[in-house]
């Protein structure tokens, strides 16, 4: 496991038919990973499924942010539900 201060990573994601290019840092990627294949998704599909949120929001934040405030929330209504 890198180490948790590790700057961002760029990758590219395919959404909708177009490509994006995403920076994240890795345990960021880690976690995505992680939730797509707990949900039975695909990468792409779980940042689509992120990414149509976001959007739908009064003031939306960048997809990277959005990224990572869907992670937390996520991670926080697990502990919650556990």
């Amino acid at each position: 496991m890198p180490a948790p201060y590790h700057p961002p990573v760029k990758r590219s994601i395919e959404i909708a038919g177009h490509k994006t290019s995403i920076s994240l840092e890795p345990v960021f990627w880690d976690m995505l990973r992680q939730a797509a294949s707990d949900g039975g998704l695909p990468l792409n599909a779980l940042v689509a499924q992120i990414d149509a949120e976001r959007i739908d929001v009064e003031t939306p934040p960048g997809l990277a942010s959005a990224i990572r405030v869907w992670l937390v929330a996520s991670q926080q209504s697990q502990f919650t539900r556990g």
